[in-house]
């Protein structure tokens, strides 16, 4: 395979990953706006903003902070590289590179994706929005359906390798600013709005019933962390996707013989994974170590793009 057509199916598997994930941001972040007091709103959509790491260029805009601009910022902005919009088209831009080596379906549920959204010029009201999310979020269960039905070769792990290192990234930003700026000074730990946000992000990453059943004692901060990093059952884990890109590169390893620095990092990651516990990393600081996690994934998203020559 091209190098070029490599990169393009890497790319792909990350935008539309980031789009999904995106998409259930804004969903969850509208929901538990609509909880709060309207002093609480902008400190909600602040943090939506902080998690895909957007508040920098927000404010760049010099645009009045609100929820309307706020919504309007992640979803529609062409200003924004990170809005769904921008991650739709480049995804299709990629797909039309790589059409060869997609299957119809994948390439079909990307471009309705796109086709959905680039013609809106404004979210809208709430109730609007939420209907544009429904809409895009059919669109990625269907682009991730089609990729159960690709034919288990490079095209498809190239797709997935992007895949399990932008989910990573996403999964360890959300957990931070959880942990580290969510909840606004003078509320309490363990009140309302705290578990309301925990429940939030169990709703972004599609785990609510999930954390039921693992953890029947009720919800607790620690256990929604364990969950999120250690628990390798749920399939946007930060062990879940260490370990899926060490079997992945595997795959490129037996078929191929093509293994370098990008494996040894991956086992790396997997290793340290598998003899922690979030105790220990609550003891150590959960902020550093997911710092730490989210600066090493970037290394091996690069170790990858150099081993496969799409750097």
């Amino acid at each position: 395979m091209l190098s070029r057509t490599a990169a393009n199916l890497f790319w792909i598997g990350r935008y539309m990953e980031r789009a999904e994930f995106t998409t259930n941001l804004v969903e969850a972040t509208i929901r538990l706006d609509s909880l709060g007091t309207r002093a609480e709103s902008d400190q909600t959509w602040r943090s939506a903003l902080a998690v895909v790491g957007a508040m920098p260029g927000f404010e760049a805009t010099q645009e009045n902070f609100g929820a309307f601009a706020a919504r309007r910022y992640l979803t529609l902005s062409g200003d924004n590289p990170s809005s769904i919009r921008c991650l739709l088209s480049n995804a299709r831009d990629n797909a039309r590179a790589a059409r060869n080596a997609l299957s119809r379906e994948a390439w079909e549920a990307i471009n309705r994706a796109w086709l959905t959204i680039r013609s809106r010029s404004s979210p809208g009201g709430t109730q609007a929005t939420l209907a544009l999310v429904d809409t895009l979020k059919a669109e990625a269960r269907g682009f991730e359906g089609s990729l159960t039905r690709m034919l288990r070769a490079e095209a498809y792990w190239f797709v997935r390798l992007g895949t399990m290192i932008e989910r990573a990234d996403n999964s360890a930003r959300l957990l931070d600013v959880k942990y580290y700026l969510l909840l606004p000074k003078g509320e309490r730990v363990g009140g309302t709005l705290d578990r309301d946000q925990w429940n939030t992000i169990l709703h972004i990453v599609s785990a609510r019933l999930a954390y039921r059943l693992l953890y029947p004692e009720g919800l607790r901060p620690w256990l929604v962390a364990d969950l999120l990093v250690f628990r390798r059952e749920l399939p946007r884990s930060l062990h879940f996707c260490a370990a899926e890109t060490v079997e992945l590169l595997a795959e490129f390893g037996a078929r191929t013989g093509r293994q370098g620095e990008a494996d040894r990092l991956a086992r790396q990651r997997l290793n340290a994974l598998a003899a922690d516990n979030i105790e220990t990393l609550f003891q150590r600081g959960l902020h550093e170590w997911l710092q730490d996690f989210i600066r090493d994934n970037n290394g091996l998203g690069a170790a990858i793009a150099q081993q496969f020559r799409f750097a």
